[in-house]
């Protein structure tokens, strides 16, 4: 809540573009990990149904 009344305060809003760039990149971050992982395991799943014989 603090944040939020500082960002209202502030007058240039540096802080807030600052604020907003950074959640930008962890969430560009996060969205690359999901994909990552989910290509990973998709790998996976298709090799463990290649070995075992059967389709998925």
């Amino acid at each position: 809540m603090s944040i939020a009344r500082q960002f209202r305060d502030d007058e240039n809003g540096a802080a807030m573009v600052e604020y907003t760039i950074l959640i930008g990149l962890i969430t560009a971050l996060v969205i690359a990990a999901v994909v990552a992982v989910g290509i990973w395991a998709q790998g996976k799943w298709g090799a463990l149904c290649t070995a075992l014989g059967i389709v998925c």
